[in-house]
């Protein structure tokens, strides 16, 4: 499969998705770590993809939603964005609710 095929799908799948340096539980850069703790201080799941890991994924992202940096956080299937953006969502309380909403609308279909 194409690997800008294999990143719509992974996207288009889960409805929240970061794609970080590392892991949440072993991230490899500080706003790697800095994202992905505020994804699980929202108690809510989601998918990760270790783009040291996959190399075509690390080197394409950029080109998929016109995004330059990681990590890179979708949900329902649109970037929100990089680790500012996402920790100004936490910050004002609004990416908890982003986020339980988007599970929920995953689970009903």
């Amino acid at each position: 499969m194409d690997v800008m095929e294999r990143i719509k799908q992974q996207v288009s799948e889960n409805p929240v998705i970061i794609y970080m340096k590392g892991t949440p539980s072993l991230p490899q850069c500080g706003f790697s770590s800095r994202t992905a703790e505020a994804l699980k201080q929202c108690g809510v799941k989601f998918a990760y993809v270790n783009v040291l890991a996959d190399p075509e994924i690390f080197e394409n992202l950029p080109r998929f939603a016109d995004w330059p940096t990681f990590p890179q956080v979708y949900v329902n299937g649109e970037l929100i964005g990089g680790c500012d953006i996402t920790l100004e969502l936490f910050e004002k309380g609004e990416l908890k609710k982003m986020l339980e909403d988007a599970v929920s609308a995953k689970a009903a279909d």
